[in-house]
């Protein structure tokens, strides 16, 4: 009898078993491809969780995500996204500005990619028209990258005395020799000497600063980038021991202690990214989901911090702010 019983036990185990497995398998798989790190991009996922949630997604019931992060060595995106290709993933959520996403343009041209992205997804190639992205791919375009100009001007209006202006680029990122042009030109229009600092490392960021120190620049304007922004506490340190007032893309630098920041809500954004997500899941296809504009712009002050530096900022320029943190 015992013998018997032992027999169906592993019988019933054994039917019960390849269900299981198919259960697992038949659970979507989300790719995430990041230029970032697990810490840096919790403010990322967890926009597009709330997205996937609200189009009827939950990870661990009806999803799950397969992670890919370069650690802001974006030269390891293309092996990074071609994992995920050999993974077979569901679908690829592309995070930290667009070279992440070309990457995972350049690895596959059947699974649907969602991209969030600073620069005009047109001029980078990765769709045909934002109404009819054709291809495989579809996301959000957000204005970051066409915002340096505007950036100078309005920390130029809170120190118009400033002989020198610094300009903190990082050089490997896609936009940055664009964005360059962009400030430079903004510069000379108002006379501006302007100084170039690059950094793609942490310890080109202390370098830079020394520099900045050393040249006497008055301000500093920091160049959109992700691998900026997954420092920003160290950026803002660093501004703030060197007392150099500065200016940003987003509001996360002045919620965290910099002077001012001038540019779009990023959080936003990735939830978007996230119900995109979930509607593909649900059986539609990139090619007919429009990219969505996010143009709303913001302009944040930290009285705080400029009374930290000293500076008193222009009455012209505070009437216009539309969150002023004391």
């Amino acid at each position: 009898m015992r013998r018997r019983k032992f027999i169906k036990l592993i019988g019933g185990a054994a039917a019960t078993w390849p269900l299981a497995a198919w259960a697992q398998q038949a659970m979507p798989v989300i790719g995430f491809l990041s230029t970032g790190s697990p810490q840096s991009d919790v403010f990322r996922l967890a926009a597009v969780r709330q997205g996937l949630v609200e189009a009827g997604y939950v990870e661990g019931r009806n999803f799950v995500f397969e992670h890919r992060w370069a650690e802001d060595q974006y030269e390891r995106l293309p092996a990074l996204a071609a994992e995920l290709v050999r993974r077979r993933v569901a679908l690829i959520v592309t995070g930290g500005g667009s070279t992440s996403t070309v990457a995972a343009k350049s690895a596959t041209a059947t699974i649907p990619i969602v991209f969030v992205t600073g620069t005009d997804p047109i001029k980078l190639g990765l769709v045909a028209s934002l109404n009819r992205p054709g291809g495989n791919i579809t996301g959000v375009s957000f204005l970051v990258n066409t915002l340096v100009a505007k950036q100078f001007e309005v920390l130029h209006e809170a120190v118009p005395k400033t002989a020198l202006i610094g300009y903190l680029v990082n050089p490997t990122y896609t936009n940055a020799e664009a964005d360059t042009r962009n400030v430079l030109a903004a510069a000379e229009v108002v006379g501006q000497k302007l100084l170039l600092v690059q950094a793609h490392t942490d310890s080109e960021l202390e370098a830079a600063f020394v520099t900045l120190t050393q040249q006497r620049a008055g301000a500093l304007v920091v160049g959109a980038d992700p691998f900026f922004f997954d420092r920003r506490d160290k950026l803002v340190e660093l501004a703030a021991r060197q007392k150099v007032p500065a200016i940003y893309f987003l509001r996360e630098f002045a919620s965290a202690g910099g002077l001012m920041s001038y540019g779009t809500s990023v959080t936003e954004a990735y939830r978007i990214v996230g119900l995109y997500a979930g509607r593909i899941l649900k059986g539609e296809k990139p090619a007919e989901l429009p990219v969505q504009q996010s143009t709303k712009v913001e302009l944040v002050v930290n009285l705080k911090t400029a009374k930290a530096l000293g500076l008193t900022v222009p009455p012209a320029l505070l009437a216009r702010a539309d969150e002023v943190i004391e």
